[in-house]
């Protein structure tokens, strides 16, 4: 197997993760969780969130690998390829909706719209999120590239992944709030716990950034400022 053959394939599983990661995200989002985190000094912490925001930072990651690795038009690809993957999740879920229960089935329609009932309001408010989120991160992450002549990966990962996460997480819930959603009064408590969450993932994803660019550029024989642009 080539090299183009090679870099074309990781491109896929890589589109595959981020699709498979933002649909769950927009499937699962309605359960919250709640944990209490020991903080120095402040003490016990309660972290409330949606279960929607566990898979969420993975998409990041991918496309600041993608935007590394083959350039900023292809990861613009994989984040509207990720758009109509949520849409076409949207149309099926809407059509099984409607569809009639059969009287033997394990899970009632009532179950089925309490759990999935809200996904157009859901989804609207993700993608909105969504774009402006992914495709700021990719605009800044090729911003600090050129400026740092390809070096300091640790910055662009995580300059561009705090600041387009902040947008996501401000837009997706200011949207479910004003929808109804959600209540108003978690509007603040769930900013700040996504936003912490956010970062902290953003900080720890960047070894693995690290890992994954150094592999994939002695792999293809890329230079610090070089990608797969061309293929």
């Amino acid at each position: 197997m080539n090299s183009s053959i090679k870099a074309n394939s990781l491109y896929l599983i890589l589109a595959g993760i981020f699709i498979a990661s933002l649909v769950s995200c927009n499937l699962i989002f309605q359960k919250f969780f709640q944990i209490e985190i020991w903080i120095p000094i402040i003490g016990y912490y309660v972290f409330e969130q949606s279960v929607g925001l566990l898979p969420y930072p993975i998409t990041f990651l991918v496309t600041d690998i993608i935007s590394e690795i083959y350039g900023a038009k292809k990861a613009n690809q994989v984040v509207t390829s990720g758009l109509i993957a949520s849409l076409f999740m949207l149309l099926v879920v809407s059509i099984a909706g409607k569809v009639p229960m059969a009287p033997w089935s394990p899970v009632s329609s009532d179950i089925f719209n309490q759990v999935f009932g809200l996904s157009g309001v859901a989804v609207f408010a993700s993608m909105m999120a969504y774009l402006f989120a992914q495709y700021i991160d990719i605009r800044v992450f090729h911003f600090w590239k050129k400026l740092t002549k390809g070096k300091h990966l640790w910055l662009r990962n995580n300059a561009s992944t705090i600041f387009s996460q902040f947008i996501d997480t401000f837009s997706v819930l200011f949207l479910l709030c004003f929808f109804d959603v959600i209540p108003w009064d978690k509007f603040a408590i769930l900013l700040l716990n996504g936003f912490i969450f956010k970062v902290f993932f953003a900080a720890f994803d960047t070894p693995l950034f690290y890992l994954s660019s150094w592999y994939l550029k002695r792999k293809f024989n890329l230079k610090d400022n070089e990608d797969l642009s061309n293929i």
